[in-house]
């Protein structure tokens, strides 16, 4: 897992529920990892989107309306 100083505080808000996650926490890692694989990071769906693990931006849309 990467080392963030600011890991313990994100966790604190961290809304993925990917058990086997190793950027839990570390967002920027998060956000890179998801952005390289053509996928929005789970925190930015509800909690109902994010438990769906698609992480699609079609998915991301039809869970915001």
């Amino acid at each position: 897992m990467p080392n963030c100083p600011n890991q313990p505080r994100n966790l604190k808000g961290c809304t993925c529920s990917y058990s086997s996650c190793g950027n839990r926490g570390v967002c920027c890692d998060c956000v890179a990892q998801h952005r390289a694989a053509g996928e929005i990071p789970g925190c930015f769906f509800s909690k109902a989107g994010e438990r769906s693990y698609d992480r699609s931006a079609a998915n991301f849309v039809q869970d915001q309306e």
